[in-house]
């Protein structure tokens, strides 16, 4: 499968996220992690390992780091979409459950992991998409970011 290497340069002010009302960001070590893993297997069917091999690889991954794996949660606890990064300021996934979309609710979880990797000193930070997402890209190049080769 092919995919296009999208990337965004951190040089300047990073805009804070605007979170739709009633939602937050909460690092994923402070919810029950299968929350999340549902919202990634409702957003990408058929794409996610089943949750003792995400949740296990996962924490075990070098370069991962729950300050990056961030969970925009409601009031009521329901998750309504995530974003799991890597310390190589690296986006792996962004999901937003299909209930949930629409409210802006992936703007600003990618807002949030720009600022995150801002304050962690980096330069830039770097996606895969498909081409044929045409919502994620559309989305992504709003955000600033731009196709660079991979």
């Amino acid at each position: 499968m092919s995919h296009l290497r999208l990337r965004k340069i951190l040089a300047g002010p990073i805009m804070a996220a605007s979170w739709p009302l009633g939602l937050r960001p909460v690092e994923l070590s402070s919810i029950d992690p299968r929350l999340a893993h549902a919202v990634l297997e409702e957003a990408l069917p058929g794409r996610i390992a089943p949750f003792p091999d995400w949740h296990g690889n996962l924490v075990t991954d070098s370069e991962y780091d729950p300050g990056l794996c961030v969970a925009a949660v409601a009031e009521d606890g329901t998750v309504a979409g995530f974003i799991q990064c890597w310390t190589s300021n690296f986006i792996k996934d962004l999901a937003v459950a299909p209930t949930f979309r629409g409210r802006g609710i992936g703007a600003a979880l990618m807002t949030h992991a720009f600022g995150l990797f801002a304050k962690r000193g980096a330069d830039y930070v770097d996606l895969k998409v498909e081409p044929e997402n045409t919502a994620a890209r559309r989305l992504y190049t709003r955000l600033g970011m731009v196709e660079v080769p991979g």
